[in-house]
This record gives C-alpha cells, structure tokens and sequence, in this order.
C-alpha cells in the first residue's frame, strides 16, 4: 500500500497524540493539529507536520485539509479527535457551556468529515473519537453524551453516505482513559469523582471493567490504526467500544 496521509485533530496531547504516534509508527505521513503546537511533530520526524486549527472553525478544517493535499498530494485517513469533557447539572447548565460543548464535540466533527471528504478519494477513510458517554448517560453529563450520541449518529450517517464513494467511516467509543485532559476534567465541579480523582478511578475500574483494567491511550490509537487499515475493509458506520468489558454489545 501506498504511504499514506493521515490527519489527526486534537493530537498534541492525549489520546490524539497516541494515535499520531500509532499512524506514524505503522510508516504514515501524519498532520498534528492543534490550536497550538508543542514539539510533537518534530521530535516525530519528517513524515510529521503541524498545522494549527481551530476546530469549532470550519474554514480552518478545510485550511487544515488543504495543508495536508498541499504537502502530499494526498489525504487518505481523517480522525476526528477533538473534544472536550464537561459536568453539569441540569439547573446550571447555560447556552454559553451547551454551545462550546456542542462546538468542540460534535460541530467540529461534521465539518471535519465534510472537509475530509471533499478531498478522499475511493479507499478514504474517516475515523471519529466518541465516547462510553455516547452509548449511555450519566448523571451531571447530560449535554456531553447529547454531543457524543450526535457524533455516533453522524457516524452512522455518512457511512451510508459516503459508502457509494468507498469511504469508511466508523467510530470508537473509548470509556475512561488515563490521560492528564481526563484526569483534569475530573477535577471539575460536578464530576464524578467528587474531588477524588484516583479513588473514583479504582472503584469505577473495580465495579464495572471485565478484565479488571481500563484501556490505555496506545490501545485506542492501535484500534484506529486498524480500523484505517485493509484488515477492516469490511468495516463502516460502527461505533465500536474500546473499554475493557464495561459495556459489552
């Protein structure tokens, strides 16, 4: 197979850097995107390149896409990484919190398949980071699963959609990974863990994961490295756990 192009948002940190890192070692051309950059694509390599972006911005999706063709000529993977965690009760909830939730997690994802398409050809393939939160709800998080519930429908959607042009388009939920934005956000008023963050973790991990464990960052990014791959050609418009058994489906 041809070297490929993939872009990646959300990807200096977290999760979006493990899956950068997963693109570039399988021998990709990887384009980090971020609002800012921290060194990631450098210390990567010269198939790695920064491109800043604003994600809620669709004119810098597009511009972020134009960068990658322009690089490559090519683009052939778009994961939608991006995203922002969020607790709130029903009672303090506010347009301004439902609107950035709502532009970070899901509006950003739309417009990121519609910038990727307009420049995939048949073999493309787009890849969106959802959640647990997408597939159930939970207490104080009402509009981030509303956002993530969104992004699986999208998802499912332009599957079929895009499917005449043999693009694929498939999601991964992971549920809680250890990642210093997760470990952050649950630091938030109205979180889950209530101010304690490692106890919540544990007892979370204890009562409901299947092997006893949570995934990890390098284990979500290796499912998105096989979901691009040709081993998942038959594979489009599903919203697959990576969770350890806490869900099964």
């Amino acid at each position: 197979m041809s070297q490929r192009t993939v872009v990646v948002t959300g990807s200096t940190l977290g999760i979006g850097a493990g899956i950068a890192r997963a693109f570039y070692a399988a021998g990709d051309r990887v384009v980090i995107s971020a609002r800012k950059a921290n060194g990631l694509a450098a210390s990567l390599g010269p198939r790695a390149l920064f491109h800043a972006a604003d994600v809620t911005a669709p004119a810098q999706l597009r511009q972020l896409v134009e960068a990658a063709v322009g690089w490559t000529g090519r683009l052939d993977v778009f994961v939608n990484n991006a995203g922002l965690s969020g607790w709130r009760p029903l009672e303090r909830i506010d347009e301004s919190f439902w609107q950035s939730m709502l532009d970070v997690n899901l509006k950003s994802v739309l417009f990121g398949c519609q910038a990727a398409a307009a420049a995939m050809g048949p073999g493309g393939v787009i890849i969106n980071v959802s959640s647990m939160a997408a597939k159930r709800g939970t207490a104080n998080n009402s509009v981030y699963c509303a956002a993530k519930f969104g992004v699986n429908g999208i998802t499912q959607a332009l599957a079929k959609e895009l499917g005449p042009r043999q693009i694929r388009v498939n999601a991964v939920c992971p549920v809680l990974v250890s990642t210093e934005g997760l470990l952050s956000a649950l630091e938030q008023d109205y979180s889950p863990a209530k101010g304690r963050v490692a106890e919540f973790l544990e007892s979370f991990t204890r009562a409901n994961a299947a092997l006893g464990r949570l995934p990890t960052v390098d284990e979500v990014a290796d499912y998105c490295v096989y979901l691009a791959s040709p081993q998942a050609s038959a594979l489009t418009g599903q919203c697959i756990n990576v969770d350890c058994g806490v869900f099964p489906q």
